[in-house]
């Protein structure tokens, strides 16, 4: 039997793709198999953990719930997308800087999450921010540091 697969053309990080793939395959397995972008984690493939999050058309997504289809003609952002060569984005810097990695397994998730505020609300409180990453579970840190990098972005006058 010949599975039935759709044109799926969308924009990642910048560079315009089109795959072919299933009605009810997720966006995070397009992602992950298809375009090789391993950054974004399945941690629960329910959206309870966050670890794959993306940022679609500017808000931070579960790509573990959203039928690839979705994404038909739409901006994704992976954390891939977020170094330029090898110069960090300053929330993954502050991360590094900060200690906010241990394992690093959610961290892109909670980066994404924060990029997608902070994109919005350069200068988030301390509330705002725990708002933005309450989808985001980490069993490694107690989120101190996770806070702490964040706010640091937040406070550069630069944006």
């Amino acid at each position: 039997m010949e599975v039935k697969t759709y044109p799926l053309t969308m924009t990642v990080n910048g560079r315009q793709v089109t795959v072919q793939v299933e009605a009810d395959e997720l966006l995070v397995d397009v992602i992950r198999d298809r375009l090789g972008l391993t950054g974004t984690k399945i941690g629960c493939n329910e959206g309870e953990c966050g670890a794959c999050t993306v940022i679609m058309d500017g808000q931070a997504v579960l790509s573990c719930l959203i039928p690839a289809l979705r994404a038909q003609g739409r901006e994704i952002i992976t954390i891939e997308g977020l170094s330029d060569g090898e110069t960090l984005h300053p929330l993954q810097q502050a991360f590094v800087e900060h200690g906010a990695v241990q394992c690093g397994y959610c961290i892109p998730g909670f980066i994404l999450s924060a990029k997608a505020l902070l994109d919005v609300n350069p200068h988030p409180d301390r509330e705002q921010i725990k708002e933005a990453i309450a989808g985001n579970l980490c069993r490694c840190t107690g989120y101190v540091k996770i806070l702490e990098a964040i706010e640091a972005v937040a406070q550069r006058t630069d944006g």
